[in-house]
């Protein structure tokens, strides 16, 4: 019988394949902000599964839809219609201001799915060339971990002994507006960017960048990509990240807390004049908009329809943000966020940010590191200011902890 966290470990360690390197934490329930692991141990969650539990572990109204759907009928295939599509399609385009939606279901296969539309759209609406067409990416993208997602990437263990790479696209540095526009030939298609880079370190580009983007590609009739997966769905304090930078883009990436933390529930959002071009038998997916994940999905739109979780995240941000840039100078080099979302620089001279996450782990804090000494908070929305503060206070207490 295995009941303990070393049981569960061993046997994830000798048949799970070594693609990840978890925190030695064994997690078993769930609730609201916080988990239990199987030692009877809780966490206060402060990744949130990449963004992926915004609305926090079993959320009433998303487990009583997945709940109520599963009594009834699970997946259907494209092949037929079934009564959950149409509603959840016709609620998240009215989310997002457009008219069409593409149901897929992991971010990373929303991102190919974008990259194929932009490509059918510059062949056949804007008139490059066969074989010709070029997206313009951003340094330090994280987009997915599929062939062609890493081929742009600059995350070299990530890209390291899987080319050869798909051709097709060109990096210019993040934040840099003009270094874009500079990038635009006859055969660009799109811009393909996200309004915050999260793996990266949660990297927000200055004020004026997006705007620019929207000009510039408007400008030279270049369709603007904005991968929302993480910083979509009320993670920011808006809706989508690029509302908080005033901005529309001819195509939304969603993912992640589209699926509630139930499932994974992705889709590509946009006008018809684009997502149009698409016709049956083009692009698809067995599962891509079955009534589970639709049910699902429309009750997540349901939560964002009425503002509250935004303005929550926007709220707790605040907190969050402050507390955080408080410890710059002690173990703190530099805080970057939005909202709900902090990227903390851990002075390296004073430990690697897996350490710190260690640290924090053994203080009932979960977060992860990214690049060398950077971690990341991604807590909950309905996590409350007493959680914030908790998670504040015990990073506090652990770089007071470290040698100096």
């Amino acid at each position: 019988m295995i009941d303990t966290s070393a049981d569960f470990l061993a046997q994830e360690n000798e048949h799970a394949a070594h693609n990840y390197h978890p925190l030695e934490v064994v997690v078993s329930h769930g609730e609201g902000a916080w988990v239990t692991g199987v030692d009877g141990r809780r966490y206060l969650d402060c990744l949130a599964a990449y963004s992926a539990v915004n609305f926090g572990h079993g959320h009433p109204a998303l487990i009583r839809a997945a709940k109520d759907q599963l009594d009834r009928i699970t997946l259907t295939s494209r092949a037929f219609h079934n009564d959950q599509l149409g509603p959840f399609v016709t609620a998240l385009a009215r989310l997002a201001g457009k008219d069409m939606v593409l149901p897929m279901n992991t971010g990373a296969e929303a991102v190919e799915s974008g990259i194929k539309v932009a490509r059918a759209w510059g062949y056949r609406v804007k008139g490059v060339q066969p074989n010709k067409a070029m997206i313009i990416v951003a340094d330090g993208n994280f987009h997915g971990r599929t062939t062609t997602l890493i081929s742009f990437s600059n995350d070299e263990e990530a890209r390291a002994d899987f080319g050869p790479y798909t051709p097709g696209f060109v990096s210019v540095p993040y934040g840099d507006a003009a270094a874009i526009e500079a990038a635009i030939d006859e055969n660009t298609v799109a811009v393909l960017i996200e309004p915050i880079q999260g793996e990266a370190g949660i990297v927000v580009p200055p004020a004026d960048y997006l705007p620019a983007v929207r000009e510039i590609t408007t400008r030279k009739n270049v369709l603007f990509i904005a991968d929302e997966i993480q910083s979509g769905l009320g993670r920011t304090g808006a809706t989508f990240q690029c509302d908080n930078a005033g901005v529309v883009p001819d195509l939304y990436l969603l993912g992640k807390a589209l699926g509630g933390g139930i499932l994974p529930v992705s889709a590509v959002v946009g006008n018809a004049d684009v997502l149009g071009v698409l016709k049956p038998g083009q692009h698809g997916s067995t599962f891509g908009g079955n009534p589970l994940a639709a049910a699902v999905g429309l009750a997540v739109v349901e939560l964002l329809e009425t503002g509250e979780m935004q303005e929550r995240a926007r709220v707790l941000g605040e907190r969050l943000q402050s507390g955080l840039r408080s410890l710059i100078g002690h173990g703190v080099l530099e805080v970057r966020g939005v909202g709900l979302w902090a990227g903390v620089d851990i002075d390296p001279a004073l430990a690697t940010g897996r350490a710190v996450c260690e640290a924090l782990a053994e203080r009932g804090v979960l977060v992860k590191d990214t690049h060398g000494s950077t971690i990341r908070f991604a807590p909950p929305i309905v996590a409350s200011d007493d959680d914030i503060d908790f998670a504040v206070e015990q990073l506090k207490a652990v770089l007071a902890e470290l040698p100096a």
